[in-house]
């Protein structure tokens, strides 16, 4: 079997990417670069500059290497920036996922693995963890543009011979602990990240958004996941469709959340220094609060986490901060 890992060279892409090697599966990468580097995977994994959108060159792949399974990163994933700009959001995360699962269905690709989002949800059910089964009412065109691709996945599995798992991620943190890969985006919007650059001096300050909320401290909660975890939750997806297991959706956290500040308290555990927080107002598309109810996951799927500490993930996202630190951008590290 061959594994296509589109938007490999990113992020989450790219910790997928290493999972499979260490599993013995190197995989064929299709990734455009538009947020992702090329030094982030190992040299040896065949790498197809390109995109999804991109009909063609999407089944030509497909059909050189004989592609059987796909995991599906590639995507836009800002909140903000979808509000600003929902059609660029329509345009490469739905339609271009209309046009990878068209070339899929042609090619025979029996296995589709989605990257979603817990944005799916909204504000649909407060403060409480919430089930796959939740009603889905995002608040934003990312949130939107996930679950119109969730849509098509569903109906696409009902017509042809083709099963899939949704992992829908609550908010992915930390980095490679053998710190071969790990979040390199310039201006990230992902918190820890955030209060990471902050803390060793490469942004001014970071900017809490909002104080005002229903919570303890009155800001945001969120069920921080280890990317690791993530990678390794695929891996079993995977296996649970090997084995014929039934085309279903998962949420991918840790079942309980933290606050904005009780983030920044671990940041500053961590590197052992303050560093400077404003107060700004409320962020357009942000909910209340996000936690994953996970027993669907840990009841069907073969997987349990290892980094469900916040501290340790914080630790991880310092230290390849630390890496990436002086490294001019793209060069291999």
């Amino acid at each position: 079997m061959t594994i296509l890992v589109t938007g490999g060279a990113g992020y989450i892409g790219s910790h997928m990417v290493h999972a499979l090697v260490d599993n013995g599966e190197p995989p064929v990468v299709l990734d455009n670069l538009s947020t992702g580097f090329r030094f982030l995977i190992p040299s040896a994994i065949t790498f197809v500059s390109g995109s999804t959108g991109d009909r063609d060159l999407v089944a030509k792949l497909l059909q050189q290497h004989r592609v059987t399974e796909i995991i599906h990163f590639a995507a836009s994933v800002v909140v903000p920036e979808s509000i600003r700009d929902p059609l660029a959001y329509y345009r490469n995360n739905t339609m271009n996922t209309c046009t990878l699962l068209d070339a899929a269905v042609e090619a025979g690709v029996r296995h589709f693995i989605f990257s979603s989002t817990a944005a799916v949800y909204g504000n649909a059910a407060g403060d409480a963890p919430l089930r796959e089964t939740a009603a889905t009412s995002p608040i934003s065109p990312y949130g939107s543009s996930k679950l119109m691709s969730e849509i098509m996945l569903h109906d696409v599995g009902r017509a042809h011979d083709l099963r899939f798992v949704v992992l829908r991620y609550f908010n992915v943190a930390g980095a490679d602990p053998q710190l071969r890969t790990g979040q390199s985006t310039p201006q990230a919007t992902h918190l820890i990240k955030v209060a990471c650059e902050t803390a060793l001096g490469r942004r001014a300050k970071l900017d809490v958004f909002g104080t005002d909320y229903p919570t303890p401290d009155g800001t945001c909660i969120r069920d921080y996941i280890h990317v690791s975890d993530l990678a390794r939750a695929h891996l079993a997806a995977l296996a649970h469709l090997r084995r014929g297991g039934a085309s279903a959706t998962f949420n991918c956290g840790y079942g309980h959340g933290h606050s904005v500040f009780e983030v920044v308290d671990a940041v500053r555990r961590a590197c052992g220094r303050e560093f400077r927080v404003e107060v700004a107002g409320r962020r357009a598309g942000d909910p209340v609060s996000l936690v994953a109810d996970v027993s669907r996951i840990r009841s069907t799927l073969d997987w349990r986490p290892q980094f469900d500490d916040l501290d340790t993930i914080v630790t991880h996202a310092l230290a390849w901060e630390r890496r990436l630190s002086g490294k001019r951008e793209g060069a291999q590290i």
